[in-house]
């Protein structure tokens, strides 16, 4: 793939391929930390300090007693021992130990290549866009932990929501960037540009909810499938709870909702083919994609009815990415 091209261009790729790999890799790691609930372990934001991590008792003990001070460890995690506490801590840290990493190779190549490509780069400072990203997420973080530590036995998931949200919008951009150092070929034939920014609003929606429902716990209710416990609508609220301003904080909602979507998804990949099919595009992304979506649709349904085992969990938070990516690039070639 790097051969015979330009080192510059051959740098830049190694390191968007870099930032992409790794993004995936804590979205991973974020999604089982949530999955575990983890993710309050650590009460304070530890930009130098927290790169080690506990090494005696007493560091030990004093992280212990900072999450005893928490709701979560009042009303829930009261009988937790020392023990217990740090497999919870290591799942965070190794979130935030990530996070770091990735914070540094988005920026010190790019000083690298500053020195030894000026004229190149100051023509592509674009890429700086994924450096300040990965800062905004990172005090997007924060802000997210910061609403579970005082009132709340868990973070908020408006919250939890747009957290992911700017990791797949850093991943997005990032893959976005390499489909264009590739120079992939185009269709042919284009797709209608409505129906595609349509596709990619619903598959936003749809990950969305998804944050929702996982913020909310919400896979854990109405593990039954296509009905919710013999129900289309859920049995435990009204037709007026949908049109309440707080309806998106009611699991039992939001599950419908993501269900729904995932059908509205399901619709919109038939006109897809239908289109591609019609008009002849040949192309390996909208095979990647029906697959992509064919797939996170059945893992969606096992999570559900097997009350949200987190290997299921996890490789279903997994499969948005390859969602998107895989859109992504059928967008990319539509659109150049």
């Amino acid at each position: 793939m790097f051969v015979n091209i330009d080192p510059y261009k051959k740098y830049i790729l190694l390191w968007l391929f870099s930032i992409f790999v790794l993004i995936i890799f804590i979205i991973g790691v974020g999604g089982l930390t949530r999955l575990t609930d983890s993710g309050l372990s650590i009460t304070a934001w530890e930009l130098f300090k927290g790169i080690l991590p506990p090494l005696n008792l007493d560091q030990w003990n004093f992280y212990f007693d900072e999450y005893k001070k928490i709701p979560e460890f009042v009303s829930i995690n009261y009988n937790m021992n020392l023990q217990e506490f740090k497999v919870i801590y290591y799942w965070e840290y190794a979130h935030r130990l990530i996070a770091r990493l990735i914070g540094l190779v988005s920026i010190i190549p790019l000083i690298i290549l500053y020195f030894k490509f000026k004229e190149k780069f100051l023509k592509d400072l674009k890429y700086l866009s994924i450096f300040a990203l990965v800062c905004f997420q990172g005090l997007l973080g924060w802000f997210m932990v910061k609403s579970g530590l005082i009132d709340n036995t868990d973070v908020s998931h408006y919250r939890l929501a747009s957290h992911l949200s700017v990791a797949l919008i850093v991943l997005s951009l990032t893959f976005w960037f390499i489909l264009d150092n590739l120079k992939i070929d185009n269709f042919s034939v284009k797709i209608n540009h409505f129906f595609l920014n349509s596709f990619l609003f619903v598959i936003i929606i749809q990950i969305i909810f998804g944050a929702f429902l996982a913020g909310l716990n919400g896979g854990l209710l109405y593990n039954t499938w296509p009905d919710m416990n013999g129900n289309l609508i859920p049995d435990d609220i009204v037709k007026s709870d949908f049109f309440r301003h707080d309806s998106f904080n009611n699991p039992s909602i939001v599950q419908f909702y993501h269900r729904i979507v995932a059908y509205i998804l399901i619709i919109f990949l038939i006109i897809l083919n239908y289109f591609s099919y019609k008009k002849n595009i040949i192309s390996k992304s909208i095979v990647v994609f029906n697959i992509a979506i064919l797939l996170q649709v059945v893992l969606g349904i096992i999570t559900l009815l097997t009350g949200v085992k987190i290997y299921y969990a996890s490789l279903h938070q997994l499969g948005s990415v390859l969602v998107l990516t895989s859109f992504i690039s059928i967008y990319y070639k539509n659109v150049n």
